[in-house]
């Protein structure tokens, strides 16, 4: 692809840089570089939601039928850029990206109809409920079971390591309905309201001391027929699409580039213990630039799934490549960072939020508060959406055809 800007593209990034110069309160900066978690509280992440969907620029990656903005993959590219060097903060996947592009490809009329601007506007928030305690990377291992009873199907099972359960009004759920054919073609993806009998979430706090992520019981849980997402069996199918847009078509690279060009001035003035600064520290800055150069070589890369996603091919094995790398450089920036604040780097303050006025005081600084508990969020990087081993696999078998 073409890498050079065009006119118009620069004339849309002026836009985009006025548009979060004007609109972005500095409250919500403040908040998303004070969320050591990959998942931002519905205090601001909802707000700065509101704000991209009056201005029409939030269902970005949806298709323009059911309101998405129409914007090319350079749009798209320079958007999610401009909001990383900004410290916008992130946008709830769960919803706008995972459960609404399915409802879009495989719903109904009148799911789309019921379901989309419910997610645009935050009147429905989501979790996904896919892992359970004995499936998680063996996902077609799954053993909640939804047995057709009329119009509704009674759920019972559980689901695990369920992102923000606690403040969801609906769950996407895969479900075994039939237990008698070869796993993956027994499943289906079903949508189930969370406030009601026979769901109950229970709280997991991290080693971060974040409360994040939850275990969800489903005892005979209903979800109506009408909720199922494709037809029954079809579960699998879906829910390949979903995880190859968790894993790729998106933007992670701009972020993680500004966060280790954030290490780099920080770095200027940090005193590295012998009476100079670590900005003056071959070794650190040599790290931080091969750093920066990988996260550099991970952007190209998401841009040329952009590209071949504008072209209307699917995304393919390349999600896994992208996912492998993001997840092992997060976590690489990380360990970099707790290297560089050094003492100041290994508190680890327990109380949440970390931004506010009610956060606790740092020992050093805020960036050095930050990044302990960042680091032990980070872990899951490898894990969630696949983890790396899973990606490793997929890669081989469709890519190398070993």
């Amino acid at each position: 692809m073409d890498m050079d800007f065009t006119a118009a593209d620069l004339a849309f990034r002026d836009e985009v840089r006025a548009f979060l110069a004007a609109e972005l309160p500095q409250r919500l900066r403040d908040g998303m570089t004070g969320t050591p978690s990959v998942f931002v509280e519905p205090d601001i992440g909802l707000e700065w939601q509101r704000i991209l969907h009056a201005k029409g620029w939030l269902a970005y990656h949806w298709p323009e039928a059911v309101g998405g903005t129409g914007w090319s993959p350079v749009q798209r590219y320079i958007f999610e850029k401009e909001c990383a060097l900004a410290d916008a903060p992130s946008l709830s996947v769960l919803g706008l990206r995972l459960v609404g592009p399915v409802i879009a490809e495989y719903g109904t009329p009148d799911q789309k109809a019921r379901f989309l601007n419910r997610i645009l506007t935050a009147e429905d928030l989501w979790c996904q409920g896919y892992s359970e305690p004995g499936a998680g990377s063996d996902l077609a291992n799954l053993k909640t079971r939804a047995v057709r009873d009329g119009d509704r199907y009674r759920v019972t099972g559980s689901k695990i390591w369920t992102t923000h359960a606690h403040y969801a009004d609906w769950m996407f759920c895969l479900a075994r309905t039939d237990p008698d054919v070869k796993p993956q073609a027994g499943i289906s993806f079903l949508l189930l309201r969370m406030k009601q009998p026979g769901v109950t979430v229970r709280p997991i706090i991290t080693m971060a001391g974040d409360h994040e992520v939850n275990q969800v019981f489903l005892d005979d849980a209903e979800a109506l027929v009408c909720d199922r997402i494709g037809e029954e069996g079809q579960g699998w199918t879906i829910a390949k699409f979903l995880l190859e847009n968790e894993r790729g078509g998106g933007s992670a690279a701009p972020r993680l580039i500004a966060e280790v060009e954030r290490l780099q001035r920080l770095a200027a003035n940090q005193p590295d213990g012998f009476g100079g600064r670590l900005g003056d520290d071959r070794a650190t800055m040599e790290r931080l630039a091969r750093l920066k150069l990988e996260a550099e070589a991970l952007e190209i890369t998401e841009l040329r799934i952009l590209a071949e996603l504008a072209a209307g091919k699917k995304p393919g094995p390349q999600t896994s490549l992208v996912k492998l790398v993001t997840s092992t450089l997060r976590q690489h920036i990380d360990e970099a960072a707790v290297d560089l604040f050094g003492q100041d780097g290994l508190q680890l303050a327990t109380e949440r939020p970390l931004y506010g006025n009610e956060s606790p005081e740092p020992i050093g600084s805020k960036a050095a508060q930050m990044v302990m508990p960042t680091y032990l969020n980070s872990r899951a990087w490898t894990i969630f959406g696949g983890s790396n081993e899973v990606q490793k696999n997929i890669i081989a078998k469709t890519v190398l055809g070993l």
